[in-house]
């Protein structure tokens, strides 16, 4: 099983190295690594050369975003299944994709996900807030879960019948394309009960607290986009902080 493995960066000369070698590093023996930089100003490209043998596409030109830069990296994968791991995380440890690509032959699922651990900017070891998904629920994501991003992988058949991440959603545009397939179309999913990913604190959804609110009405926004109307909308958003609740508790209970 091939997988495509995306990293989308933009002035990321800090963090590039540990993903990039995070993705070399993995023991499965089918990856088609693409790396989409949005023209990055800093030392990104050069932190890039000593892997650009290893590196199958590399594009670097300016975009309309992050998710536009996903959609660019879509459009030039050819595995079977699409991976997304931004330039600030890590797989967990060297086995991920064995594992993810052994889960996919045993269940035939569209999508495969597991857990993810945010970790402190400077020190990949200290878990800020343990994001343990857990079997998906009867509801889907009405109750307010989800699946980390990151830790998700779709076939990329699914995106060839479900379409890409809409750009007019500019922070939410993941968490709508996952209520799309596995929310309206009931995709099969698999769950794999490890961390996949770790994942650096400070990402674009929860940066501020204005980015949290705009997160928040994306995904409002996310729910009409799909047909469902705004009781369900609501319920699923104002949910959605409980389950953070309980992953903090998990990461407090674990650290201490």
């Amino acid at each position: 099983m091939k997988i495509s493995v995306i990293t989308v960066a933009y002035n990321s000369g800090a963090t590039i190295v540990d993903t990039v070698e995070s993705v070399l590093g993995q023991t499965h023996a089918e990856i088609e690594y693409i790396v989409i930089d949005g023209g990055s100003t800093d030392d990104t490209l050069a932190k890039l050369q000593p892997y650009r043998e290893r590196i199958a596409v590399l594009v670097s030109e300016p975009d309309g975003g992050m998710y536009d830069a996903m959609n660019k990296g879509i459009a030039q994968s050819t595995g079977d299944v699409v991976a997304i791991l931004n330039s600030d995380d890590v797989y967990a440890d060297s086995e991920i994709l064995s594992q993810v690509a052994r889960v996919y032959e045993e269940t035939g699922a569209d999508c495969v996900y597991g857990d993810l651990h945010y970790v402190a900017y400077e020190d990949l070891s200290q878990i800020v807030r343990n994001w343990q998904s857990g079997p998906i629920p009867k509801n889907r994501f009405i109750g307010g879960w989800h699946p980390p991003h990151p830790s998700f992988f779709v076939r990329r058949s699914l995106y060839e019948r479900l379409g890409d991440f809409q750009l007019n959603l500019k922070i939410a545009a993941d968490y709508e394309w996952m209520l799309r397939a596995v929310q309206r179309h009931a995709c099969s999913v698999a769950y794999l009960p490890k961390v996949l990913v770790k994942m650096r604190v400070g990402g674009a959804s929860n940066r501020s607290l204005r980015n949290v609110a705009s997160a928040n009405r994306e995904c409002l926004r996310a729910w009409r986009m799909n047909g469902y109307g705004l009781a369900v909308g609501l319920r699923a958003t104002i949910s959605k902080p409980l389950g953070k609740l309980k992953q903090l508790r998990s990461r407090v209970g674990q650290n201490g």
